[in-house]
């Protein structure tokens, strides 16, 4: 939302000034004042000098001091200007060659008022536009006196009553300062009003505080504001609608919009609609969007992300594609929010048009927008142009980092995860909780045990980082899988936090593996008493149970299931196809082209069986017969997305899969047979990991 704007009750209105509103000593004393191209014009562009320097930078001498800062070297590398100046010197124009061009720091402010106080120039009447130059509180706030100290020194010492003073330190100050400083200013305007509630806005927004006080707060603001003729204000309006929103007050952010309809603008819209995204409210939301008389980039991106956060991620991409037809500029939040849907799908054919759009527009690929790309197609199966574009990034954060780290270990490329993480420890960064859970999760992918329990026990005692549950999962994935059950199941034991169910559903799933009958059952049976609704783990004992040929114990378990009114989540899977989604259920005859699917199906299994494979139905929990058990395996849904596949791929093209459930054991045979006999290559995304099979062979190497 805009703070910034003209002072409707005060002062003439002017255009806005790349200061954000920053005005002129006439206009900050409520003076009209004429309208100007730009703040400070009446200053004198040339008022001190620069020692000539035989470079490209000498002609202008504010670049020339601008460079010769040096703000991005060390402190040792850098070297003083040294200025010559002159009486009337112009220490505004002075302190924007101080400051870097984008996103001045405050050790930058108070570099350059160092540079100001040594030439002079730090005057009382200067040290409001110090404040001005300050950034915003960042979250989460330093301590109060770390964070307030500089700016209440630079307000006090200014001996400022103007109400530029004071709004740049309601603007700089961490909550609840300026709720506190706020009766004692010596001088306010409507904008006092939006940065008092933007204070308050960003703290709530931060999740710092919750129940009614906060609601209250504002609501007192708003009362000052109505008492100090500035409710009508079209900025304090925006504010007070923002903070509404934040709060989840939605009658009152509703009321904003339709008290005063000449007094509104499209971002009041945006905040408005930004509110019933945040509070839920969907279908409200996208009637405000269908609403409004004019949108604009966030107006488009806010509604996507409502998508997104209620799970309708394939609604989510089709506004993107509306944006994009309608010539609307996407902005980087559009493009985040359209490639973590497209991830969210695992749609390749989707995140590709995605990343089209920013390359067309000439959009640079920014850490966010990186991190998104190489999250995107991680987790579409392409993690080999997530790694091209994870080097080709300019500039790397953690998250870009963590991203690429979790991508190798999804797709089973478990030293290329390590090593990487080896670098990112090389380069000097700090690893977070992700950071921990990707490398672990990579040690258990491929049975590194020894990596495992190494970087397990250097997460606490050299980076301070407490284990969670996910990390302890990764361990007890890690030794089960390894047939470490007893200790795994001493891990969990000896934990510090109480063990979710997940935990012991692991375990569950390592004494199948490992056929630890008598264990399966013990922990099965603990895990239906935990959680009665959970479909897997019925799923699970019984497979154990079939495994050991005890059928009456899986009748049993079956019959359990019912009667609780349970029933085993249905397996599905995903494949696009020629800008379609097309998804198959077990024994699916619904698609269109079912007849040549089936056709193409058995064709496969001749070839398959011409060159040996014999079906492993040891996963079908019915005792039935062998014949029959085959014939369900047959008709499985990944198996019917293969036989698509051949249909309407080219040969040569891998054919992708998205499954919700794990792949079976002898699906993942067929499959691997499949790539060996026709030389296609099959890249399936299960529930659990990526499976890239080519040539007989699976990135897993069998260890799933």
């Amino acid at each position: 939302m805009n703070r910034f704007g003209p002072l409707e009750l005060w002062e003439t209105k002017e255009r806005q000034s790349e200061w954000a509103g920053v005005s002129a000593t006439a206009h900050e004393e409520n003076q009209p004042i004429e309208r100007t191209r730009r703040p400070f014009a009446s200053l004198k562009k040339k008022n001190f000098e620069v020692p000539r320097r035989k470079n490209r930078y000498s002609r202008h001498p504010v670049v020339a001091a601008a460079v010769s800062m040096q703000f991005d070297q060390p402190p040792s590398a850098r070297r003083a200007p040294t200025f010559y100046a002159r009486r009337d010197a112009d220490a505004w124009q002075l302190l924007g060659a101080l400051l870097p061009r984008r996103a001045a720091t405050a050790r930058h402010v108070q570099q350059a008022h160092a540079r100001l106080t040594v030439l002079g120039l730090a005057t009382a009447r200067f040290l409001p536009h110090l404040l001005a130059a300050l950034p915003r509180a960042p979250h989460p706030p330093p301590p109060l006196e770390d964070a307030s100290s500089y700016p209440l020194s630079l307000f006090r010492r200014s001996n400022s009553s103007s109400a530029f003073a004071s709004n740049h330190l309601l603007r700089v100050l961490p909550h609840p300062l300026p709720l506190r400083l706020f009766p004692g200013l010596p001088r306010r305007n409507p904008h006092s009003f939006t940065f008092l509630l933007a204070s308050l806005s960003d703290h709530l927004d931060a999740g710092h505080a919750t129940g009614p006080a906060p609601s209250f707060l504002g609501s007192h603001v708003h009362a000052l504001a109505v008492k100090a003729g500035a409710a009508g204000d079209l900025y304090v309006r925006n504010a007070l609608t923002h903070f509404y929103g934040v709060c989840g007050d939605v009658g009152a952010m509703r009321l904003m919009l339709d008290e005063l309809p000449r007094v509104r603008d499209v971002v009041t819209w945006n905040a408005v609609l930004a509110g019933y995204v945040r509070a839920g409210m969907l279908r409200a939301a996208r009637e405000v969007f269908d609403e409004m008389p004019v949108r604009d980039r966030v107006s488009w991106s806010t509604v996507m992300g409502g998508y997104v956060k209620e799970g309708e991620l394939d609604v989510a991409l089709q506004v993107f594609k509306d944006m994009v037809q309608k010539g609307v500029r996407v902005n980087e939040a559009a493009v985040v929010t359209a490639l973590s849907a497209s991830a969210q799908l695992g749609l390749l054919e989707l995140g590709r048009f995605v990343h089209e759009v920013v390359r067309r527009e000439g959009m640079p690929v920014s850490v966010n927008v990186g991190t998104a790309l190489v999250d995107m197609y991680s987790k579409c199966g392409c993690v080999a142009v997530a790694r091209e574009v994870f080097d080709a990034m300019p500039r790397k954060d953690v998250f870009a980092w963590n991203a690429m780290i979790c991508g190798l270990a999804a797709h089973g490329f478990a030293r290329d995860a390590v090593e990487l993480f080896e670098r990112f420890l090389d380069e000097g960064l700090c690893p977070t909780n992700i950071t921990f859970v990707g490398v672990l999760n990579a040690c258990s992918r491929s049975g590194l045990v020894a990596e495992g329990r190494r970087y397990f026990k250097l997460m606490a005692e050299k980076y301070s980082v407490e284990p969670e549950m996910e990390h302890y999962g990764c361990m007890v994935d890690l030794l089960g899988r390894a047939g470490l059950v007893s200790e795994a199941i001493e891990l969990i034991e000896g934990m510090p936090i109480a063990p979710d169910p997940v935990l012991w559903g692991t375990v569950l799933s390592a004494c199948k593996t490992h056929g630890l009958v008598n264990l399966g059952v013990e922990v099965g049976n603990k895990l239906i008493e935990l959680e009665p609704a959970h479909d897997g783990h019925y799923v699970l004992l019984a497979s154990i149970y079939a495994k050991a040929k005890k059928w009456d114990e899986v009748r049993e378990v079956r019959k359990l299931m019912s009667s609780r009114g349970t029933s085993k989540s249905a397996g599905w899977s995903l494949m696009e196809a020629q800008g379609n989604v097309h998804k198959f259920l077990v024994g699916d005859m619904d698609h269109k082209d079912s007849v040549r699917i089936y056709n193409m199906l058995d064709m496969i299994n001749r070839r398959l069986a011409d060159a040996g494979y014999v079906p492993d139905v040891s996963s079908v929990l019915h005792d039935i017969g062998d014949e029959e058990k085959v014939h369900a395996i047959k008709v499985h849904s990944e198996r019917l997305a293969i036989a698509y596949g051949f249909i309407v791929t080219e040969v040569g093209s891998p054919i992708r899969i998205v499954k919700n459930l794990q792949v079976c054991g002898d699906c993942h045979e067929f499959s691997k047979m499949v790539t060996k006999v026709f030389n296609r290559e099959i890249i399936v995304r299960d529930g659990s990991r990526f499976h890239h099979m080519k040539e007989g062979r699976c990135s897993c190497l069998d260890y799933w």
